[in-house]
């Protein structure tokens, strides 16, 4: 799907920047806009705060920099191994400027801050594999033909321009399934990871991330399993909460305790209707001890699941790290039940990052592994050297571009109508993204230590305010 920019000028209290002159008084903003309805692809207007006794009677947005919540650690998108290929079959010239576009926070860049990577193939890679893939009937317990030179070829070139890009750029890293010879089943798909591999498999990560640190790449966490409770994906593993709590504390915590490793390990990874999953690790002392938290995705439950995980325990983290878009997209619906579920849903939840699926498809949304899916929208669709910008695109950019890493949440009161979330960046500005999920165009106050502005948006429209 390919969106044609045009902009138009919406509201009378908002104007083009450089369309007039400063006016010095009054203190200003700047407003990135993506409103469906006129086709304005997140475009930057200027806007004005009043004063303090100039609020309408339209709803006022109250900003509380004073209530602060958790630290964000960025927003961006699953890298999988296809979109890669993708990525390194342009010529040089058309992927750097991509890859600018992309990952840089400069002019209209839009900024992405965080990667989820697969640990061996996912179903979004051309083929399965895994990093020591033997004849039937092999095992490698001491991983001696482990090997990271499936990901030599795309990936892992295509990380090291990106970190040319971002160097701070967040890496997660997620397996699809263990080697087969580690599992019951002997097969990339379904099967479960045999006990008398857990210490072997805690060696393949630690052999992971030692060799992705020596290719310049370091991975800041690991899942244990991506969809741990889906065993019919190509590739996929099936492990219960209890066995991956005895993983932890019996293998992987010990194996990165030995090992000296910093990367974090993030329990669950899968949907929000099983809260009780990653509750049930992290109420386990002897696990919980090497865990930094918990993962989600939302093909099932509710975002609000997550605050009762974060209640239950509030030293640990949560992550938002999947959620697809459905070929062939469809902005308005797309943009407003993502930005409103997941960027301000997920935030308002707890959640550190969130990450949209994959980064980059082609026209046919492949490659995918033979059983994997066939209808997931790239954030991008690459044909060669073109590009068309997809739905995840501008969800990604209303939040990617100015809640940088290490922003704060902050207090705002919130309404089915106008759904948001606020923050301020490790610069002191204050952000504010607004979703309005009303039947019509939708007038409201912004207000914040002793500043107010008057502002509209369209319906379905999304605005990030940043002052």
């Amino acid at each position: 799907m390919k969106y044609t920019i045009v902009i138009i000028f919406l509201f009378a209290t908002f104007e083009s920047i450089g369309s007039v002159p400063k006016d010095s008084s009054k203190p200003e903003g700047t407003l990135w806009l993506t409103s469906p309805e006129s086709n304005v692809l997140f475009q930057p207007q200027r806007f004005i705060f009043n004063g303090k006794n100039k609020i309408s009677q339209d709803p006022t947005i109250l900003v509380d920099p004073g209530q602060t919540y958790q630290s964000i650690d960025g927003f961006g998108n699953c890298l999988t191994g296809g979109s890669a290929t993708l990525l390194h079959r342009m010529d040089a010239g058309s992927r750097a400027a991509l890859l600018k576009e992309l990952f840089a926070t400069d002019g209209n860049n839009i900024g992405i801050s965080y990667l989820r990577i697969s640990i061996g193939a996912s179903d979004l890679d051309d083929r399965v594999f895994s990093y020591d893939d033997l004849p039937a009937g092999d095992t490698d317990n001491l991983l001696s033909r482990f090997s990271l030179d499936a990901d030599k070829t795309d990936l892992i070139p295509v990380l090291k321009e990106i970190l040319a890009i971002n160097p701070a750029i967040k890496i997660l890293g997620s397996p699809w399934s263990a080697p087969t010879w580690m599992k019951t089943n002997n097969n990339s798909k379904g099967g479960s990871l045999k006990k008398e591999y857990f210490d072997a498999y805690a060696r393949y990560f630690v052999k992971y991330l030692a060799g992705m640190k020596a290719e310049g790449i370091t991975i800041d966490a690991i899942t244990i399993q991506n969809e741990p409770l889906h065993p019919g994906n190509t590739p996929s593993m099936y492990m219960v909460a209890q066995d991956q709590a005895l993983f932890i504390k019996q293998s992987l915590g010990p194996a990165f305790k030995n090992a000296g490793l910093k990367t974090k390990i993030i329990v669950y990874d899968h949907n929000a209707d099983r809260p009780d999953y990653p509750l049930a690790i992290l109420n386990d002392p002897e696990a919980a001890q090497y865990v930094d938290g918990s993962a989600f995705h939302l093909y099932g439950g509710k975002i609000e699941a997550l605050t009762v995980v974060h209640n239950a325990h509030p030293d640990k983290n949560l992550y938002f790290t999947e959620q697809w878009v459905g070929a062939p997209g469809n902005l308005k619906e797309d943009l407003a039940w993502h930005v409103r579920t997941l960027i301000i849903g997920g935030t308002r939840n707890w959640c550190r990052n969130v990450l949209e699926w994959n980064l980059a498809a082609d026209p046919g949304n492949n490659p995918h592994t033979i059983g994997g899916c066939t209808e997931c929208l790239g954030m991008i669709t690459i044909n060669g050297n073109m590009v068309t910008r997809n739905p995840a695109y501008y969800i990604l950019a209303q939040a990617a571009k100015q809640v940088r890493p290490g922003s704060v949440r902050i207090g705002s009161n919130t309404s089915d109508t106008l759904p948001n979330v606020a923050f301020t960046t490790p610069e002191g500005k204050k952000v504010l993204i607004v979703q309005n999920n009303s039947g019509g165009t939708k007038k409201f106050n912004i207000q914040c230590e002793h500043q107010t502005a008057t502002a509209s948006l369209e319906k379905g429209a999304v605005g990030t305010f940043v002052w």
